[in-house]
């Protein structure tokens, strides 16, 4: 078949294709919502919590542009070109998760997120560039849109977990709460079993001829990876060191919010700031659960209508105005003592939440050629975790030295760094056109 002709996919079949992302965003959700808490409890220290965050970005920086390359150089008629590469990371994610609960001291536990997020990473990047190659340009958003429904409802799960499980299973099992073993286990299980089903659904397109006889001349080998992502980084299309402007200050904000978060509850709702072994703390932990996921909520919600608002007005529009929600929500956040009034502050996160995790790649897929979607895919990571990756090596100094270890004032700084982005993001300037006049509107926001 010819990659060129793309036939038109059902919803259902858009979908099914991308329930493996709802397991993958599972497991991402438990690092958002329930690891720092985990390291909070195992005795770390406000301003140690960027660097134990360090495995993300660490592992985003160097798995995906390598798995990226690596998928576009692979194809087998029987495993295919990419979902080879997302059932080994989510085997890993689940290794990961139903060990995780036995730390026993805080380096265990930070030891374990870098094996959870290489297996995420290794699932993530393909997934992206499986819905580029699966989908012809008037269908994308809507399949990049369904990867930001799956990622809220994966998300809004694990809070829910994270609220629900502490009145179900009480107690301490060795140096954590009972709720850890029973979130992190069940998280085991959906990374495998979605993934598994998105496999037994949805079959990839074969490479044309012409893409088969070009793998053939350059097999895909060790040294693969190292020569295709410079190559790329060259190449890139100018759109995309323009977003990676506004992913500089859209990712190094939110670090900064998963950060802080349960610690910023607790100080503004609870009033207090002791975390070990505090049975308040775990009141506070427990409603950020609820409180994230709802803007999780709000995500799948608003994710599909997005795509009618970018057809309407542009990606580059929808997304700033998005952010400008999600800044005006933060900067609101650490104000709020009334814990139900968390809900509508957090709700301008959860619309910029959902862009996020979609709209973007409407304003570059149009720019990035066909045959290299899989190496571009990672590069966009790479501009994710980047940000990441300063904040984790930077972000400690600063809230120690000049925001007092307040966390309530960590959020206040993310939500000017997302107003920051928003600017960004209506710098943009492109002349590709995506193309979406065409788009299923798949029945309304849901």
């Amino acid at each position: 078949m010819n990659m060129n002709f793309k036939p038109k996919l059902t919803f259902a079949n858009i979908i099914n294709m991308n329930v493996g992302f709802f397991g993958i965003q599972y497991s991402f959700g438990l690092q958002q919502s329930a690891v720092n808490p985990i390291y909070d409890m195992l005795g770390a220290s406000p301003d140690q919590i960027p660097i134990l965050n360090l495995a993300g970005p660490m592992t985003g920086l160097l798995i995906q542009p390598i798995i990226g390359a690596m998928s576009d150089k692979t194809w087998s008629p029987k495993f295919g070109r990419r979902k080879p590469y997302f059932f080994i990371g989510a085997i890993m994610c689940s290794l990961a998760l139903f060990l995780y609960p036995f730390s026993s001291s805080l380096w265990m536990a930070a030891g374990l997120l870098w094996l959870l997020d290489v297996g995420n990473n290794t699932a993530m990047e393909p997934y992206r560039a499986f819905i580029a190659d699966k989908l012809d340009a008037s269908q994308q958003p809507t399949g990049f849109q369904a990867q930001s429904f799956f990622t809220g409802l994966g998300q809004t799960l694990v809070n829910l977990s994270i609220f629900v499980f502490p009145m179900l299973f009480l107690g301490t099992k060795g140096s954590l709460p009972t709720w850890v073993y029973a979130s992190f286990f069940l998280g085991a299980i959906c990374s495998v079993g979605s993934v598994w089903w998105s496999m037994r659904t949805t079959a990839e397109i074969p490479p044309t001829d012409d893409e088969l006889a070009e793998m053939k001349s350059s097999p895909l080998s060790l040294l693969t990876p190292f020569k295709e992502i410079p190559k790329a980084i060259m190449q890139m299309p100018k759109v995309m060191w323009q977003l990676a402007l506004v992913y500089l200050f859209q990712w190094y904000a939110l670090f900064c919010y998963w950060q802080n978060s349960a610690k910023s509850i607790a100080q503004s709702v609870w009033k207090t700031n002791v975390y070990q072994d505090n049975p308040i703390y775990n009141e506070a932990v427990s409603w950020s659960g609820l409180v994230n996921g709802w803007y999780n909520i709000v995500m799948f919600l608003v994710a599909f209508s997005l795509v009618y608002f970018a057809k309407k007005y542009s990606p580059k529009m929808v997304h700033a105005f998005c952010l400008v929600l999600a800044g005006i929500g933060f900067l609101a956040f650490p104000l709020i003592e009334n814990k139900y009034l968390l809900f509508p502050a957090i709700t301008g996160f959860g619309i910029g939440w959902a862009s996020m995790m979609g709209i973007p790649y409407l304003i570059v897929v149009g720019a990035i050629p066909k045959e290299r979607y899989g190496v571009y895919m990672g590069i966009i990571n790479m501009m994710i975790v980047i940000p990441m990756l300063i904040q984790t090596l930077t972000f400690g100094y600063i809230l120690k030295n000049f925001l007092n270890n307040d966390p309530g004032k960590a959020i206040t700084f993310a939500g000017v760094l997302l107003l920051i982005s928003a600017v960004a993001t209506l710098l943009i300037k492109s002349d590709n056109k995506v193309e979406i006049s065409n788009i299923p509107m798949a029945g309304g926001g849901h």
